[in-house]
């Protein structure tokens, strides 16, 4: 039987991260935006109390991207989001298992984020972070890891949020899990990044002996087209075998934009490159214009949505539409990943494979990686976007003493290059052998005398004023 709990706090913190180089997607530039800290303390029945921690960048203009609103304004709907929930959640007072807080909380978090204009994907951020450091609080207070935890339901996760899901099948996908001991990282090529030479996306000192590539598109045809032939020319120059997959964030504004691109991947002989060594083709279109079409003749080759995977239905709908794969991601929700997961694992047969893919820039070095590493290693991801620490430049601001304390708990994972405490890549992959520590996939937690309090979200009107 799952331990049951009930919260005592939650506090929320912030830090500021620059970026080392802009990182364009869609219609968005970043060079820099704050990252969020999650710090609970539970109660555990018959165990006494515990502390769990998480993070996550607070990105802007992606779970958010009515062009209306500035970058600002996106990120104070986060921070709303995260207030919201907060009530909620400590309003629940009785003991109960970590997933039944969560899933009597979701619901009501949708509804009163739809009430201050906010979508649903940036409504559930909230609950997201919260679930994390619940869970890691958790583990800490049964002395489990994560993927111990986790092969015995410690959250007690059951069907009542995928109806189309079981208890049994549920517990049984989670008991069968073997982790993975590496996941290879998948290098983004962001917009604006360079491309030939020097620095550009076939240098091993940018890409650190990737064997995968995640291209970002711009939505128009012809200019993702030129750009696709110049990447996979340079592409061509690797030393090793390669695989690539496009990520659109829903910049194709309709089916016959996105078959415009695919009639150029599958004729045009300068993207043979590409073509041949793609894997799947990243949420092309907008969210409203996905739940409204099928992708037809297109579904010959693999699609997977993201930012329209805001419920727990997202997947059963998008199945039908020719969707094959959903991605998971720490920042969406840990356990909508594992539900996808087991639902991908009973889908999949000798005719159709359904899969989930690792796609976050959003985890920086320290809890944030490495909790989502964990996720991704716990469901079978063996490939995940993974180069934040490329585009903040390691562990970027954060205390020096704090770096190190995270290096020397989880040696696997990090080393001083001589320019700073980076993720230690090995051949193209990371380890995943310390995450199996007590807790969250993390030995150690941020100086939270380092941090400032979640800055306090301004109004849509005061943003205007």
């Amino acid at each position: 039987m799952s331990p049951r709990l009930k919260l005592r706090d939650i506090a929320f913190f912030e830090r500021p991260v620059q970026f080392a180089r802009p990182f364009r997607f869609g219609a968005i530039t970043i060079n820099a935006t704050p990252q969020l800290f999650v710090r609970v303390e539970i109660e555990v029945e018959g165990r006494g109390v515990a502390v769990g921690a998480s993070a996550e960048l607070l990105v802007p203009k992606w779970f958010d991207k009515r062009p209306e609103l500035s970058p600002a304004q996106t990120v104070d709907g986060l921070r709303r989001s995260l207030e919201i929930a907060r009530g909620l959640y400590l309003a629940e007072t009785g003991f109960r298992p970590a997933f039944g807080l969560h899933a009597s909380c979701i619901a009501a978090q949708v509804k009163a984020c739809a009430e201050e204009d906010i979508p649903p994907l940036a409504a559930g951020y909230g609950p997201a972070e919260i679930d994390k450091a619940i869970l890691d609080a958790l583990l800490r207070a049964v002395g489990a890891s994560f993927f111990e935890g986790m092969a015995d339901n410690i959250a007690g996760i059951d069907g009542r949020m995928s109806l189309d899901l079981t208890g049994a099948e549920i517990a049984g996908f989670l008991k069968g899990r073997t982790p993975l001991p590496r996941v290879a990282i998948r290098h983004t090529v962001g917009l604006d990044d360079k491309i030939e030479g020097e620095g550009g996306v076939a240098d091993v000192r940018e890409n650190a002996g990737a064997r995968y590539f995640k291209l970002k598109l711009s939505g128009d045809p012809e200019a993702d087209v030129a750009r696709l032939a110049r990447i996979g020319k340079e592409l061509g120059n690797l030393d090793r075998g390669y695989k690539v997959s496009l990520d659109a964030n829903e910049q194709y504004a309709d089916l016959a934009a996105l078959r415009a691109l695919i009639d150029r991947l599958d004729g045009d002989a300068a993207l043979h490159g590409i073509s041949t060594r793609l894997l799947y083709i990243e949420q092309p279109m907008p969210r409203d214009i996905t739940f409204q079409t099928a992708l037809g003749s297109l579904a010959t080759r693999d699609f997977i949505i993201d930012e329209a995977d805001d419920s727990y239905g997202t997947f059963l709908a998008m199945r039908p539409l020719g969707y094959r794969g959903i991605s998971s991601k720490s920042c969406k929700g840990l356990y909508k990943s594992i539900l996808n997961a087991v639902r991908a694992a009973q889908w999949t047969t000798g005719a159709e494979t359904f899969f989930i893919t690792g796609e976050d820039l959003t985890c920086q070095a320290g809890l944030a990686v490495q909790q989502d590493l964990a996720l991704g290693a716990f469901i079978g991801v063996t490939h995940a976007e993974r180069n934040g620490h490329h585009y903040v430049d390691g562990f970027g601001d954060t205390p020096l003493a704090e770096a190190r304390a995270f290096a020397a708990a989880h040696p696997d994972l990090y080393a001083d290059t001589g320019q700073g405490i980076r993720l230690s890549i090995h051949n193209g992959d990371l380890r995943t052998g310390s995450l199996h520590a007590t807790g969250f996939a993390t030995s150690v937690h941020p100086d939270w005398s380092a941090l400032r309090p979640l800055e306090q979200p301004r109004s849509l009107q005061e943003h205007l004023t």
